[in-house]
């Protein structure tokens, strides 16, 4: 297996576990957050959950920039990143950059301390609920952009 073989399963298996892992978040964690507790508890509800999952999220999005960054390099492909027809190229670089700010410097800087001291605590879970679902839907569709477009879809 050659050094590009291997940073494609990396960067593949990555993405997987990374948006699979917002996936069940989104879709499962919170609505059951939702209707098992009452809204003044949900916010602490879920940073209780989310802690044993934080530190994968980071674990596959440094995989997965990491790889995405090698297969750029390696196959020379920094053209694209000018060319409308990889449109997707674009589309996973800014979905990963959005969780990296997120996981690496909003949260742990910034978003934890201040959903921890929560005057609104409904509202804050509500606005993580749709930041969830936007991210999701971002994610989704720069899977799809990726997947059609190395297989010559667009």
């Amino acid at each position: 297996m050659d050094d590009f073989t291997l940073a494609r399963v990396i960067h593949v298996v990555a993405v997987l576990m990374w948006i699979g892992g917002v996936a069940f978040v989104t879709t499962v964690v919170l609505p059951s957050i939702r209707r098992t507790h009452q809204s003044a508890d949900r916010l602490s509800a879920f940073h209780g959950l989310e802690s044993g999952f934080s530190w994968q999220a980071r674990i596959w999005v440094l995989l997965a920039g990491a790889s995405g960054f090698w297969m750029t390099w390696r196959a020379d492909l920094w053209s694209r990143f000018a060319d409308l027809h990889f449109w997707w190229m674009w589309a996973m670089l800014l979905v990963w950059l959005i969780f990296a700010a997120m996981l690496f410097v909003l949260e742990p800087l910034f978003l934890h301390k201040r959903m921890a001291a929560s005057p609104q605590p409904q509202q804050d879970f509500q606005r993580m609920e749709r930041m969830h679902r936007i991210l999701l839907l971002a994610s989704i569709l720069a899977t799809i952009g990726a997947v059609g477009g190395s297989h010559g879809l667009w």
